[in-house]
């Protein structure tokens, strides 16, 4: 019996240290920051759907269309060096195809990631803002609307 208690112990514990991959959600600004930036760059999106996006962030109604957009990536990776202060990367997976991007556009991504709440990782010099299974879902006609609703996202801590 104290053989069974101190197994069920130890493997709780062992349980609990586990790491869990977290996941998140965001709504509304950072909602839509955060697909905006990251629909400039999908190939899965038609050019008008990219145009509506773009329309929608900067502040303008954008053309009706019917249904929701979506924006998605498998994974997204942004990379800051606190050494080289002028090194900054990104690369998004979208299916089997990869982009990547430095630079302002990094940065722009990084910066949106943080304000989406995107918790940071640091290693070696570099901090990184990394997820997993991005979605997000854009509402023409709520965004057009412009009371607080329309975009939504949800992601997993990167792997």
């Amino acid at each position: 019996m104290k053989t069974v208690k101190t197994l069920t112990l130890t493997m709780s514990l062992w349980t609990a240290g586990t790491a869990v991959a977290a996941a998140g959600s965001v709504t509304g600004s950072p909602a839509l920051a955060l697909a905006s930036v990251v629909a400039a760059h999908s190939p899965t999106l038609s050019p008008a759907e990219k145009k509506a996006v773009a329309a929608f962030f900067d502040s303008k109604n954008g053309p009706s269309m019917k249904g929701k957009i979506t924006v998605s990536a498998v994974r997204i990776v942004c990379r800051i060096s606190n050494v080289d202060v002028t090194s900054r990367s990104c690369e998004l997976t979208f299916g089997k195809q990869k982009v990547s991007f430095t630079g302002r556009e990094a940065n722009e991504l990084y910066a949106t990631e943080a304000f989406a709440g995107v918790p940071s990782d640091g290693a070696a010099g570099s901090t990184f803002e990394s997820l997993s299974r991005l979605k997000c879902t854009l509402d023409p006609a709520a965004l057009r609307d412009k009371g607080g609703g329309g975009a939504d996202c949800s992601y997993e801590a990167a792997q």
